[in-house]
């Protein structure tokens, strides 16, 4: 199985890398368009600001080829939001993938959100053998609000999507590299759909 991380300058990648090697799978990173659309699984991961982290995606063309993969793919954190529609950090368009804006938590909250929080409403093959309000680990000033592409969710000061999915993508607010055994779970789970 050919697994590729993307790798556009946005962060936690080794980490990811190292996941995926604890499960007995090797993952390349790369930028490459024809590498990235040849493998079976692809991993767009994101740590940092909107803004900058589109502006690396459009400088290699990724912009445009993220949104017609057609194998699985899993963004993580940032990752995530940038297959939304609008970020507002940064005032940032988004990949168009899930159709929903990303906002910033209310300023009662104290951001980031940094730490282990739940998860729940679980809805998807990601999540075999994750139990409901599993705690998963989460670093974020910015927020997917309930949708219908929901697949988890989690409250903080308000209940939001940790998770979503639309056809073949999916994504996770929470860092499942980062979320011990359970986390592993759903990179495994994730790998072998």
């Amino acid at each position: 199985m050919k697994i590729v991380i993307i790798n556009y300058g946005a962060g936690n990648i080794q980490s990811i890398k190292f996941a995926i090697q604890r499960l007995g799978f090797e993952a390349v990173l790369s930028n490459n368009a024809e590498e990235i659309k040849a493998a079976d699984k692809v991993i767009f991961p994101g740590v940092g600001e909107a803004s900058s982290a589109m502006k690396m995606l459009k400088s290699t063309g990724l912009d445009k080829v993220i949104p017609t993969l057609k194998q699985p793919v899993l963004g993580i954190c940032l990752g995530m939001q940038l297959m939304c529609n609008y970020c507002e950090e940064g005032n940032t368009q988004g990949l168009r993938i899930f159709d929903v804006d990303v906002v910033k938590f209310d300023n009662s909250l104290k951001v980031p959100q940094i730490g282990w929080n739940q998860i729940e409403n679980l809805k998807s093959e990601v999540f075999k053998g994750i139990n409901e309000k599993e705690y998963m680990y989460l670093v974020h000033s910015f927020y997917v609000p309930l949708n219908n592409e929901a697949i988890a969710t989690t409250e903080y000061g308000i209940k939001y999507a940790s998770a979503l999915q639309k056809n073949n993508f999916y994504g996770t607010q929470f860092h499942p590299e980062k979320s011990s055994i359970a986390g592993e779970q759903i990179l495994k789970n994730f790998l072998e759909l």
